[in-house]
């Protein structure tokens, strides 16, 4: 099963568009995006946006009762093995869905269950800080450029999370 790409330049939120194509009856998919002008984290926080950054969200049919709390943690172990990949360094999980390299974030994942045509769907934002990281009070960040010295080629990571979510599937069903 191959996801369908759609790139943009410029979004308020991936997953807010992720939302828009499922309600148009696609039921797979990956939206890419450049930058976001109101990306969101968990509880309505927001998301800082730096372009050159990852920006992507993931959406599929999941299972009507697969447990939230194990989708959170297969979602969070899928990209902490992706970014491993490149990083080779500890990363650790900072529940719920916060990924961290030396306790400082690097990652955050924003999941959301939506209906459409009685089917459920699973919504994964996933914020992955490449180049630039955001200054937040009390909360440590940094990205993978800093991390590592190099610079990650974007759509090789697209391509490496895609074949990892793959690969899992049969999990959320």
């Amino acid at each position: 099963m191959i996801f369908k790409k759609f790139f943009y330049k410029k979004v308020n939120s991936t997953n807010d568009l992720a939302i828009k194509k499922i309600k148009t009856g696609i039921t797979k998919g990956i939206i890419i995006a450049d930058y976001q002008k109101k990306g969101r984290g968990q509880h309505g926080k927001k998301w800082l946006s730096f372009k050159g950054n990852l920006f992507i969200t993931i959406f599929f049919k999941i299972k009507e009762n697969i447990n939230i709390k194990k989708i959170t943690i297969l979602n969070c172990k899928i990209i902490k093995k992706t970014l491993f990949k490149y990083i080779k360094k500890t990363i650790s999980i900072k529940p719920p869905n916060d990924l961290l390299i030396n306790k400082k974030k690097i990652c955050g994942i924003l999941q959301e269950i939506k209906f459409n045509n009685r089917s459920k769907f699973i919504v994964v934002g996933i914020g992955i800080n490449l180049i630039k990281s955001p200054e937040i009070k009390n909360y440590p960040t940094t990205n993978i450029f800093k991390e590592t010295g190099f610079k990650v080629k974007k759509y090789d990571l697209i391509k490496n999370i895609e074949k990892n979510y793959i690969k899992n599937l049969k999990l959320f069903a």
